[in-house]
């Protein structure tokens, strides 16, 4: 007579049984435990993210953007993450003069265990939901982003501001898979470029009408 367990195999060994994802504030905490006791390198950390050093990355230069005089460069930045994202890269690729550059260890690790804190408080509000292929939703955040990455640039007192947010929200839900998050932000993404529209438009209508 076979035996309950190969009649009925428990829901953790059935073959289709798909894993939850981890939280982000996990993989980094897992990070800091991995890392090498002196010093690491961007490589490394990229290496080690792996499919979540998009999100990241984008997360990070969206904080900065939100600093004073921070925009105009990661708007620049901003697009190299965003191209590679459309090309469904497994990671980003960074020059190698960046990407060999070597960070205190215990820096990372204080930088990394604060980031982690400060997830977990938004973790109890974003989670993965209304899930969408992984690859498709990285090119269409990568084509998103993208768009929003000039609107960082626009000379315009303040400008900068919301369109940071977004692409922090973007990053936020990639991260964690949150499809309704994701649908909040691309909502969000649509009204930051029709603000940054407008306020293009009436800038050269202001100045054709001072020339004029």
């Amino acid at each position: 007579m076979p035996q309950d367990s190969e009649e009925n195999p428990s829901p953790a060994s059935a073959p289709d049984m798909v894993a939850a994802p981890v939280p982000t504030s996990q993989v980094l905490e897992h990070l800091v435990r991995n890392a090498p006791c002196e010093e690491v390198t961007l490589a490394w950390l990229i290496g080690e993210l792996r499919e979540r050093s998009f999100g990241l990355v984008l997360m990070l230069i969206a904080l900065v953007a939100l600093l004073p005089g921070g925009s105009t460069f990661m708007g620049v930045l901003l697009a190299f993450p965003a191209i590679q994202m459309i090309l469904a890269r497994r990671a980003p690729t960074l020059p190698r003069f960046i990407a060999a550059r070597r960070i205190s260890t215990q820096r990372i690790a204080a930088v990394t265990s604060y980031a982690s804190r400060q997830l977990k408080r938004v973790e109890r509000f974003i989670r993965p939901r209304w899930q969408t292929p992984f690859e498709a939703t990285k090119r269409v955040v990568g084509v998103v982003i993208l768009a929003l990455a000039p609107t960082l640039i626009w000379p315009f007192p303040f400008s900068h501001i919301i369109p940071a947010l977004v692409v922090l929200l973007l990053a936020l839900a990639y991260l964690e898979e949150d499809g309704l998050l994701l649908c909040v932000a691309l909502a969000a993404a649509l009204v930051s470029l029709a603000i940054t529209g407008a306020t293009v438009w009436a800038s050269i209508e202001a100045t054709d009408f001072l020339t004029g």
